[in-house]
C-alpha cells in the first residue's frame, strides 16, 4: 500500500522552490548586460568629528599680499557646514575583465565656513616680512563665516566589483582635482580666494539593476587633499588647510 507524503512536506518543497526562484530573480544578472554606463548624483557632506578644514597654517598675514610668516603660524580648525552634493558620471567595465572598469565623476558642494571663535599661534621669533621679528604666543580672535564652493573631478577612478549578480558591491579609488573658491562678504573685506589642488578620492558603495539598462546606487565618498590660498588685497591672509570630508551619496545610473 502506497503511503501519501504528508501535507506539511509539499508546501516546504513549495516554500524552498518559491524562495530559490525569488533569489535566482533578485541575484542573477544575465551576462550581456552593457559595460558603459552614465549616472547622475545627489547627497550630502559629513565632515565627522572633524567637520572642519584642520591643519591650518598661516603663510601671509595679508593687508598687502606679501606679508609672509617664516616659520608659518598656525589657527584651529575652521569649522564648516554639512551640504549637499550634486554630481554625475560616466564609466566603462571592460567585457574581457568584468570585474575592473574606470570611472570619470564630478561633483559639487558648498561646505560653508562658519563663523566662530578662532586660536592663532605664532612661534617666537617668527619672522614678517617688511616687519621683522613678532612676539610670540597664542591670541583667540571672533571672524566671521566665509562662503565656501568646492568643486571635485575625478578623472579616472579605477573600479572593482562583484559582477555575477543583480546587486554588485564595488570600490573605487583614483586621483581627484579639487577646485575650491573662498568668498568673504564682510563690509571692507570683500574678496575672493582660490586654490586647486590634487588629492585622493576614494568610494565604497552598491550598485543594484532594476532592469538591463537601468541601476540605482548607494556610495561614500572620501576625500583629501591640502588648499593653499594667498592672500588678496582686501585683506584676506593666506593659510593652507586639509579638506577632507566624507560624503554620502545615491542616484541612477543608465547603461548603454
Amino acid at each position: 500500500m502506497k503511503q501519501r507524503c504528508p501535507a506539511w512536506v509539499y508546501k516546504w518543497i513549495f516554500t524552498a522552490t518559491l524562495l530559490h526562484a525569488s533569489l535566482t530573480s533578485v541575484l542573477t544578472v544575465p551576462t550581456a548586460y552593457s559595460e558603459m554606463y552614465v549616472g547622475g548624483q545627489i547627497g550630502t557632506t559629513f565632515f565627522g568629528d572633524n567637520n572642519k578644514l584642520t591643519r591650518v597654517d598661516l603663510t601671509d598675514l595679508g593687508g598687502p599680499p606679501g606679508s609672509t610668516l617664516t616659520p608659518p603660524g598656525s589657527m584651529s580648525g575652521r569649522d564648516l557646514a554639512s551640504s549637499p552634493v550634486l554630481g554625475g558620471k560616466i564609466g566603462y567595465y571592460f567585457p574581457q575583465v568584468p570585474w575592473l572598469g574606470l570611472e570619470l565623476e564630478g561633483y559639487y558642494t558648498t561646505p560653508h565656513i562658519e563663523q566662530q571663535s578662532t586660536r592663532f599661534s605664532f612661534i617666537p621669533g617668527s619672522i614678517l616680512n617688511g616687519v621683522g621679528q613678532i612676539p610670540g604666543g597664542d591670541t583667540t580672535s571672533g571672524l566671521s563665516g566665509d562662503l565656501f564652493r568646492v568643486i571635485t573631478v575625478a578623472p579616472f577612478n579605477l573600479m572593482l566589483r562583484y559582477h555575477k549578480t543583480r546587486f554588485q558591491p564595488y570600490v573605487g579609488i583614483g586621483p581627484g582635482i579639487f577646485m575650491a573658491r573662498v568668498k568673504t562678504i564682510v563690509s571692507g573685506f570683500e574678496g575672493t580666494q582660490s586654490s586647486t589642488r590634487v588629492g585622493l578620492n576614494v568610494k565604497l558603495g552598491g550598485e543594484y539593476f532594476f532592469t538591463r539598462h537601468i541601476s540605482g546606487f548607494g556610495e561614500v565618498k572620501y576625500n583629501y587633499t591640502t588648499f593653499n590660498f594667498d592672500a588678496n588685497d582686501a585683506g584676506a591672509f593666506g593659510f593652507t588647510a586639509i579638506y577632507n570630508p566624507v560624503i554620502f551619496s545615491f542616484g541612477v545610473n543608465y547603461h548603454f
